[in-house]
């Protein structure tokens, strides 16, 4: 069974829209993984726009499931995944003033840099996973630095679900099955909902996780956050 990691980013984005600490970013998190979260998801950007670095440290004194921090490993982040040590490190090449990620990283041209985080994370035992797109040059490329997963960015297969879903995952399958053949785990993440979870999951062979915090955030207020929760989770069986 692939495994959902939420993504509370728009959690903080709430609380620091007013200001004080509600909603209290932790207590949610808390509340995802008895509801039945397998994992959380925060991206700390250098602005704390949303999720703070001290909400990375706080959350990892509490969490009991997987925690993913993902984000681009410019000195500050790079100090903070070092000093917390979660169970996976997600690369994302985000710019500072992205709304959202936006691309997945050129594993050709950033090789040797991307081989250089990795390892610094491997020495503190941390699973590094990279943000590709669906890409096999890309994915042979991935290998090269020694990461353990690559998270396949799902816009494009989002975006065109609804014009036809087959040619929408046809590059993701082709990638996904590049990434089998050389040992990597696959995770994924972007616009992934309720819609389009179910076939992306059935499809991609040997999908392990996925990330999802815009569109699951958005349907707890709807549904409620349990309920969304256990819906996204029988999505992934």
């Amino acid at each position: 069974m692939t495994k959902l990691s939420v993504n509370i980013n728009k959690i903080a984005t709430l609380r620091n829209s007013r200001g004080g600490d509600l909603p209290n970013v932790v207590r949610t998190a808390l509340d995802c993984e008895r509801f039945g979260a397998q994992g959380i998801t925060v991206h700390p950007r250098p602005d704390e726009r949303h999720i703070r670095y001290q909400d990375v440290r706080d959350l990892k004194k509490v969490l009991s499931t997987e925690f993913n921090i993902e984000g681009n490993p410019i000195d500050s982040f790079t100090k903070l995944v070092m000093e917390v040590v979660p169970a996976q490190v997600t690369l994302v090449p985000d710019a500072p003033d992205a709304i959202t990620s936006n691309n997945g990283w050129d594993t050709k041209k950033h090789l040797g840099y991307l081989r250089e985080m990795v390892d610094t994370f491997h020495s503190k035992g941390i699973r590094v996973s990279i943000f590709l797109n669906p890409d096999v040059e890309m994915v042979r490329y991935a290998k090269e630095t020694g990461t353990d997963r690559i998270e396949f960015y799902t816009e494009a297969y989002a975006n065109e679900y609804a014009a036809g879903r087959e040619e929408a995952i046809a590059p993701y399958l082709k990638a996904a099955e590049e990434a089998q053949s050389l040992g990597l785990g696959i995770n994924a993440g972007h616009d992934l909902n309720l819609e389009n979870l179910g076939y992306f999951n059935r499809t991609i062979p040997g999908l392990l996780e996925v990330s999802i915090g815009h569109a699951l955030i958005a349907d707890a207020l709807y549904l409620g956050l349990e309920n969304t929760i256990q819906l996204y989770r029988r999505e992934l069986k």
